[in-house]
């Protein structure tokens, strides 16, 4: 494993982070029981991997909690989040948000955890979330129940990154979660240059989500990004629209290149991967340990694709 600075946390953590979350949820969210959760994350962990991202919204709280007992809790960097609203328009009051940290907390089984993160932030919910809500969380954290704070934005509802645009303006976000793949790069625009000048932590989502793992949806997504004029029509063509990132100096499959097209993007600090499986535990750490993209491979998805917004940025997670 090899590891990283979380910005000005100066915590030390792996640059693969396990996300517990999405349709998997450890597998919970497949048909699997506690158990089975509880094992990918402590092979997760026993790989070298010690950022373990969980949200109670997710409901993997306590299988990141039994998985973690026993183990020395210094060596682990636990990150978990509270949502501000819910798509059908409920709003969490500040004592509804605090309820659940304390919630989280007992969950997981720890007095504290290590980065609290308001969850899927809308831009238009920015400001009541920076005065009414933080304040009252930064007292939480001066009675020890969390380290950092952090801030996620909604990729799907929120594809130019306003929201952490707007937040990069303040200086009480230690942590941002930010979507970044291969077909949706504008945080290379819009957050990473901030974020690096003010060494805010960053970890990455949707580095590999259906996109990119789901049988046939590259080359569906391209047909129409092509009939709409947004990609080359050539693209549409090709039963692997990628496959000029595969070659003997390239990647072996399309995942793999995703994992490491997001883990060497100046600005990333933590490149997150969710699986239900734990057959693939392995291969995606592996994934994100090599090395980066040849140059040339690099250069090319930047003409092609440099220009796109909201592509691939919808819930269905990657199976692995």
């Amino acid at each position: 494993m090899e590891y990283t600075t979380l910005g000005r946390t100066g915590l030390k953590v792996s640059v693969a982070g396990l996300g517990c979350g999405g349709n998997s949820k450890l597998g919970l969210g497949t048909g699997h029981d506690k158990a089975h959760a509880v094992g990918i994350v402590q092979r997760a962990l026993d790989l070298g991997v010690n950022l373990i991202d969980t949200a109670q919204y997710y409901g993997t709280e306590a299988a990141v909690g039994a998985a973690i007992h026993g183990r020395a809790r210094d060596s682990i960097v636990i990150s978990t989040k509270h949502k501000v609203s819910l798509i059908d328009g409920t709003v969490f009051s500040v004592a509804e948000i605090l309820a659940g940290l304390d919630r989280s907390l007992r969950a997981l089984g720890t007095d504290h955890v290590d980065v609290f993160c308001l969850h899927t932030v809308l831009p238009q919910e920015y400001e009541r979330v920076l005065t009414e809500v933080v304040p009252p969380l930064l007292r939480e954290k001066e009675k020890g129940k969390f380290r950092f704070l952090g801030i996620t934005e909604f990729a799907g509802r929120d594809p130019r990154h306003d929201m952490l645009a707007r937040a990069l303006e303040d200086d009480c976000w230690d942590v941002m979660m930010v979507a970044f793949h291969m077909l949706n790069q504008n945080a290379r625009q819009r957050v990473f240059p901030a974020t690096q000048q003010k060494n805010i932590g960053t970890l990455l989502m949707f580095a590999v989500r259906a996109i990119f793992s789901v049988a046939g949806r590259l080359q569906d997504d391209i047909t129409e990004l092509a009939a709409a004029g947004r990609v080359p029509k050539w693209l549409a063509e090709k039963k692997n629209p990628l496959d000029f990132l595969l070659h003997d100096q390239g990647a072996r499959n399309i995942i793999e290149a995703a994992y490491r097209y997001a883990r060497h993007e100046p600005g990333a600090n933590v490149v997150l991967f969710g699986t239900g499986n734990p057959d693939h535990i392995e291969p995606n750490i592996k994934a994100i340990l090599q090395p980066p993209l040849p140059a040339a491979d690099r250069q090319k998805i930047a003409e092609l694709f440099g220009a796109l917004e909201g592509v691939g940025l919808d819930e269905i997670i990657a199976k692995r």
